[in-house]
């Protein structure tokens, strides 16, 4: 054996001890702190849309629930994205047309957009639903029959300043007022947090037409793990001013909870992916990468190996990750798992990007770097 082969091995082996022992020493911390606020913040949030609820029909309440809550995603340990559902809207078909609308919050329609839609964004018009209540058609949400996503969050954002008076949380509760979406801090016993509510048209059953998923030729996941995972569905979000987001937020979370089965070592390469982003690489409340992100750089590399033998030894799984996550954060460039039109990064810090491509390097020229 080469001395050059013999100290890349010896290499291998201490990172991958250090990082299993990482891995082992706050991973464990940080999902029970994690769990400690979703507990806290699911009281806040029930209370809130509850109350939102009784004052617009339109909006349903969040319920609480000590198991899974599939309306809350984590995208950051004081990062929380709550999707909000609505109400009234039945029958979804896909739009026929493919042209685009824009318009002022006062009703105007612009000549040309502000700047082209991707992959992951649609407009949304009433007649897409075979079953519509009339408070859709009203002008506070509605222009020229199109729901637009500013009219909603203008509506839902003060439905939630009342509702913080109502329940009397002005002094752990406030609205935020920097940004299009509806995003509250929350004061929780590990610290003040951050949650956006984005209101949510749930289609389930269905899947979109812009995800083409799967692929051709892809072994990951098998044949019968698809169709579970498609019969989940998809939403469309109010996060922005004139376009819906797609999510598929459920079936993203059935594909996560089933990395395993067949005895491999992803979930425990994604979780020290995971720890050394927010520790090391990435730390912050409004880190560039979220775990959303994180998961789509799993997914992409699930898909690229396929065979439960790419998964049996935990150094080269983990730093497989790693070079995915460079790869991305130097060209600024993630496809959606789903959607692979659309660039995840696309509205993200260029100079965060690269400051966060520059650890990685540093990272994979010597693994140790970073590790406690």
């Amino acid at each position: 054996m080469g001395e050059g082969r013999k100290v890349a091995q010896e290499g291998d082996v201490r990172m991958y001890v250090g990082a299993r022992m990482y891995v082992g020493a706050h991973v464990y911390l940080r999902r029970q702190r994690v769990s400690k606020t979703v507990q806290e913040l699911q009281k806040v949030i029930y209370r809130l849309t509850t109350d939102v609820s009784n004052q617009d029909v339109r909006f349903q309440a969040v319920p609480y629930s000590l198991a899974y809550d599939g309306n809350l995603k984590v995208l950051a340990p004081s990062q929380f994205l709550v999707t909000v559902p609505v109400r009234g809207l039945g029958g979804y078909r896909e739009p026929r047309e493919h042209r685009w609308r824009y318009y002022t919050l006062q009703g105007t329609r612009l000549p040309c957009p502000l700047r082209d839609p991707e992959g992951l964004q649609q407009w949304l018009a009433v007649r897409q639903f075979m079953k519509s209540l009339w408070q859709w058609h009203e002008a506070d949400v509605n222009i020229e029959g199109d729901i637009v996503p500013a009219k909603v969050l203008q509506v839902f954002r003060k439905l939630v300043e009342n509702a913080i008076e109502t329940c009397h949380l002005s002094g752990k509760v406030s609205v935020l007022t920097n940004s299009t979406a509806v995003r509250v801090a929350v004061e929780t016993s590990e610290g003040q947090v951050e949650l956006e509510l984005a209101p949510a048209v749930e289609i389930p059953n269905a899947w979109s037409k812009r995800a083409r998923w799967p692929r051709c030729l892809t072994r990951w996941p098998s044949p019968e793990r698809v169709e579970c995972i498609k019969s989940f569905g998809f939403a469309l979000l109010a996060r922005s001013n004139y376009h819906w987001q797609l999510s598929f937020l459920q079936a993203e979370q059935v594909l996560l909870e089933q990395l395993d089965e067949d005895g491999g070592c992803r979930r425990k390469c994604f979780q020290a992916m995971r720890q050394m982003k927010e520790d090391v690489w990435c730390p912050g409340k409004r880190p560039v990468i979220s775990s959303h992100h994180l998961q789509m750089v799993l997914f992409w590399t699930c898909e690229k190996y396929p065979h439960s033998k790419d998964w049996q030894v935990f150094s080269k799984g983990f730093l497989r990750l790693v070079r995915k996550l460079h790869k991305c954060a130097s060209q600024r460039f993630l496809k959606h798992f789903f959607v692979p039109k659309s660039n995840l990064l696309q509205c993200a810090s260029s100079g965060e990007l690269d400051a966060l491509a520059q650890k990685l390097a540093c990272f994979l020229k010597d693994p140790q770097i970073g590790l406690p």
